[in-house]
Parts: C-alpha cells; structure tokens; sequence
C-alpha cells in the first residue's frame, strides 16, 4: 500500500481528532469533490493543471475526471476539461431544502429594483462569506458573482457581520490566520456595537458595501443583507442614511418570516 503523503496523513489525524473513523471517511468522494471545486473562472484546466493544483497524483485525480465524466458533471475536449451544467443541480438542490434562501431571494429582488443596486445575502463558510441569494437590477449577473460567489470573511461587509455575531472563541479562531488580527477585530467590535457594517476599497477598488444582520426570532443572525456598488454610482454618505435605513427595515420584515 502507497504512503500517505504528510498532508493526507494530517487531514486523517485532523478527522480522527474530530471523532471521524477512518473506515467512515470516503476519500475517494473528497478528492472527487476537490476535483470539482478546483476549476477556476472560466479556464479548461488540463489533467496535469488539476494535478498540480491539488497536490495529487494524477492517476488519482485521472480516477476522479474520469468517474465525473461518466455522471455528466464534467466534459471533456482534447487534453482539456470544463465543468458542465449538471453542477447546477448541485447548488439547486441546497437552494431547494433551505428555506432561508427562499426567503431571502425575494427581499433580495426587491431591494435591487427599489435601490437599483446590487443586492446579496450571505452565510460563513470556512474563511469567506457565501452568497445564497443575490440580485443585480437592469444588467446582466457578473459570470462568477452570483449565488455561491464568496467573499473574504474578514475583509467584506457582509463577512463582518457575521462575524460579529460568533462568540470570542469562535472569533479567534476565523482570526487565527489574518494578516492583521487586531485591526480586523477592533472593526467588528465597532460592527457589533453598531449593528451594522461598512467597507470601501477592501474587496475590490473603487467598490464599497454596507450590510446588516438578519436575525430569526431568537436574535441569532442567519445571514447578511448587503448593498453594493462602485463608489461612483452611490456616495458613502446615501450608503450610510437611505441604503442602511432600507436594509434594517427589510431585516426586521424578514425577522418575522424566518423561524
């Protein structure tokens, strides 16, 4: 039998230490399923690009590409490789069991259209915040910044929010790897002090967002609500009167709506 590499042999300690027996752990579908995410925008990565990527034999990842391939979730042309529309079902699958998604959708559709901006709710994962619901007014989505887009947890207004609801522990473990703890945790004191979050330049330049909590009916905070758009477009001082004065108005509604 082949010898784990250091960093399989750490992912299974790791999953030992989290009460994962080892015969219960597939690891097959884990590198399947990091196949699939390891596609970046718009590219057909080769056999070896993935390889290289993911740090994995390419026999392995050859295993993974092929059995893909035979369920559709992949296709193939030349030496090259792109995903398929069957991902979708994936990701509308989750939509369809998480009623938070379709709660927030609408809210989402009507901010956009009243504000004609940008509209997005958003959830933790790991180190960003993910998008499980989102509205542009008037204009074609971005390819990439719709639903399943992330953003850096720590550097967005949708991420601050949610991070100002975790508890100390649970926060200093999301700033265990930022580049500047302190500073990244005194602005979600500041969040949580205010109930709100804005942020300009951090996520992209020129771009700046505000967000609020959307709380279900005992105070925890489910998600984020946000508005963004180019500095140009809306000025800060809007953002911080008409846009924010909406946004908690349209959590408060969908506080009542959430169980």
């Amino acid at each position: 039998m082949a010898r784990l590499s250091l960093r399989d042999a750490q992912a299974r300690r790791d999953r030992a230490l989290g009460g994962i027996a080892p015969a219960e752990f597939s690891e097959a579908l884990a590198r399947g399923m990091a196949v699939l995410v390891a596609f970046g925008d718009g590219e057909r990565p080769t056999l070896a690009d993935l390889a290289r990527r993911l740090d994995l034999p390419r026999a392995t990842v050859r295993r993974a590409l092929v059995t893909l391939l035979h369920l559709g979730y992949v296709a193939a042309e030349g030496r090259t490789f792109a995903l398929t529309p069957k991902v979708l079902e994936l990701a509308a699958t989750f939509l369809r069991a998480n009623p938070i998604s379709t709660v927030l959708q609408p809210a989402c559709e009507r901010l956009a259209a009243e504000l004609g901006e940008s509209c997005a709710a958003a959830v933790l994962e790991g180190e960003d915040a993910v998008m499980i619901a989102r509205a542009v007014p008037h204009q074609l989505l971005a390819v990439g910044h719709g639903v399943g887009y992330r953003v850096p947890a720590l550097h967005s207004a949708l991420g601050r929010v949610l991070l100002a609801d975790l508890d100390e522990t649970a926060l200093d473990q999301r700033l265990a790897n930022a580049a500047e703890p302190e500073r990244t945790r005194a602005a979600v004191a500041i969040v949580r002090t205010q109930g709100w979050a804005y942020v300009a330049h951090e996520v992209e330049p020129g771009f700046h967002s505000i967000a609020v909590p959307v709380r279900r009916w005992d105070s925890a905070a489910i998600a984020a609500l946000n508005i963004g758009c180019g500095i140009g477009r809306r000025s800060p001082q809007s953002m911080l009167a008409e846009v924010l004065t909406l946004l908690r108005a349209t959590a408060d509604e969908l506080r009542e709506q959430l169980i």
